[in-house]
């Protein structure tokens, strides 16, 4: 957390009240090992795809799952606890969805 100091300047960085710049979505940590493009493809389809295809890539291996369909959102994560894999993270896309990140646990 940052805080303001009180000559108006902000603590990350010393740029002066309102010229500060959007900060950047954050990135992958982790290149995905496989990308599943489920754009424009709605729930359940987005899991399905998900389901079939995490075996190929190996344990510990990280696949994105491209999607935009609201429910994909929340559906992924959620099978992801159901299915004992790890919903590592999930990221915007530029031109709408998202990018959900899966780490295969098995």
């Amino acid at each position: 957390m940052w805080r303001r100091r009180p000559d108006g300047r902000d603590t990350r960085t010393d740029r002066h009240r309102g010229a500060e710049e959007p900060e950047a979505p954050p990135q992958p940590a982790e290149a995905p090992a496989l990308t599943i493009d489920a754009l424009g493809r709605k729930c359940p389809i987005p899991i399905i795809m998900l389901a079939e295809r995490i075996n190929q890539v190996p344990v510990r291996g990280v696949v994105a799952v491209l999607a935009d369909d609201p429910a994909a959102f929340t559906d992924v994560p959620a099978w992801c606890r159901l299915k004992s894999h790890e919903h590592v993270a999930s990221y915007e896309l530029p031109q709408g969805g998202w990018s959900i990140h899966v780490r295969r646990n098995y």
